[in-house]
């Protein structure tokens, strides 16, 4: 019996919540060190070693894996005070972040390419929706009574996510008009030597050590037998990726419209939750989403200037990891709150 009694007391310490909310920090900031000294590419040429490249994955689905577990923990108890279908929606978006990385991992890292779209997209979508849906059934159960100076600052919130959405998203003739784009100097580089523009994009942009299939037919013909034999994708990959390519623009703009949402919903739900007692959870949440809309602001914006050659596992895409930490802190702290305003209630009525 005492064995039992102790084994019982070791994984409920070993659960706890300050015991899991160390975990995610410590792996946060190994994320952050990981990031900060290997980031660098060793050259324009090379790029970003294989074994970098395998740890941002790893920590990135790590991290996922775990906030989706401690959210289906949640989901399975019956006294969260935000409701189960919250962290239902919550913990599969997290699951689904987690089989999108490893599927885009095995595109990107074992397959060597490079794609527009790929099935991890499908789980991508799939995390935006059951993510809004969760975080929508939050907002509805709480009567959002604001404000004039929180809807001024939900507004602005708002409207500062839309611009940079539309600066991230903006085609090339926008930018152009708007100053954004050297336009000019495309132009005399395309007078002046017309035999840089045969060849596709510049050397200097082509920061990437994977082999891009769809930048094959502008290489040089010489190269092209060497880059064949280096592609390990089977043909049904490579036609699936050609099925999926003209998807491209539709999904991107999926993606924008979810993050702005996302940082709308966020707001609203800090706002919401701001100096009540499940305030510190909400806030974790609200975090999570900023960080994961800075990270996939930045990740379309550095593969759009790259022109399709950005190999993922920049420094900025930490916030992925963070957004996932912080999500699963989120749920972590209602679970603790939760279960001890529970525990409190039956020590009262037992007195």
């Amino acid at each position: 019996m005492s064995s039992t009694s102790e084994k019982s007391s070791t994984s409920s310490s070993l659960l706890s919540a300050q015991t899991l909310v160390i975990a995610g920090i410590v792996w946060a900031v190994m994320a952050l060190l990981f990031f900060l000294l290997f980031s660098v590419p060793l050259s324009a040429e090379e790029g970003l070693p294989l074994w970098y490249s395998i740890g941002t994955y790893i920590f990135e689905c790590g991290a996922y894996l775990g906030a989706a577990l401690v959210c289906f923990r949640n989901w399975q108890s019956p006294h969260m005070v935000s409701g189960r279908n919250v962290w239902l929606g919550i913990g599969l978006g997290m699951l689904f972040y987690f089989l999108g990385g490893v599927l885009f991992g095995i595109w990107e890292l074992y397959f060597g390419l490079d794609p527009d779209v790929s099935p991890a997209d499908a789980f991508y979508l799939g995390s935006y929706i059951v993510l809004i849906g969760g975080m929508v059934v939050a907002v509805t159960s709480k009567r959002l009574n604001l404000e004039i100076w929180q809807w001024g600052l939900l507004a602005g919130i708002a409207a500062f996510g839309i611009a940079v959405a539309i600066w991230v998203a903006a085609p090339d003739s926008w930018r152009a008009q708007l100053g954004m784009a050297p336009a000019a100097t495309q132009e005399v580089v395309t007078e002046s030597e017309p035999a840089t523009t045969a060849t596709g994009r510049a050397p200097t942009l082509d920061n990437s050590s994977k082999i891009q299939a769809k930048g094959a037919t502008a290489t040089d013909p010489a190269s092209a037998p060497e880059e064949a034999a280096e592609i390990k994708a089977p043909a049904w990959v490579m036609a699936l990726d050609k099925q999926l390519s003209p998807y491209k623009n539709a999904i991107n703009l999926f993606y924008i419209v979810g993050d702005v949402f996302l940082l709308i919903i966020a707001t609203a739900l800090l706002l919401a939750f701001w100096g009540g007692r499940f305030s510190q959870s909400w806030r974790m949440i609200a975090a999570a989403t900023f960080s994961l809309y800075i990270a996939d602001m930045y990740f379309k914006w550095r593969d759009t200037q790259a022109e399709g050659s950005y190999q993922s596992g920049s420094l900025l895409e930490v916030f992925f990891v963070f957004s996932a930490i912080l999500f699963g802190i989120g749920a972590i702290l209602e679970h603790d709150i939760s279960t001890r305003s529970r525990q409190s209630r039956r020590t009262r009525r037992a007195a």
